[in-house]
């Protein structure tokens, strides 16, 4: 096993350590590695997406940066079925896209949305 170090703002640490406790994790790395476990089961879950399929994308940011999500939908409008934007809380904002595409392209408009610092949580289903 290897020891790796990461760097935690207090916000994230005071969720780790509430979920922690909720959920009967016996410490901080435990819970971290459940993260991890889950990260890596929802990307062999998009690699292993193929030919033409459905999906919802759910992204949820800041109302600062609904230019940025706007922007990032602009090439995969053809396959964009519906879109719903709405504030949801005080400055957040939920984008849900019904997408109806090739695998790979809806993987590359998820992926644009997951490395983007100013989405807060980014979230696919397909089907």
């Amino acid at each position: 096993m290897s020891i790796i170090s990461i760097s935690l703002n207090d916000q994230i640490l005071s969720e780790i350590d509430a979920y922690r406790k909720a959920l009967g994790f016996s410490g901080r790395s435990e819970i971290i590695r459940a993260g991890i476990r889950s990260f890596i089961s929802e990307e062999k879950q998009k690699a292993e997406m193929s030919g033409d399929i459905n999906s919802i994308l759910l992204v949820l940011h800041d109302d600062d940066f609904d230019n940025v999500a706007s922007d990032l939908s602009k090439d995969y409008e053809d396959m964009i079925r519906t879109r719903m934007h709405s504030k949801i809380d005080g400055k957040k904002c939920m984008e849900l896209f019904v997408l109806r595409g090739n695998a790979k392209l809806i993987t590359e408009m998820t992926a644009k949305y997951t490395t983007n610092r100013y989405m807060d949580t980014v979230k696919i289903v397909a089907f």
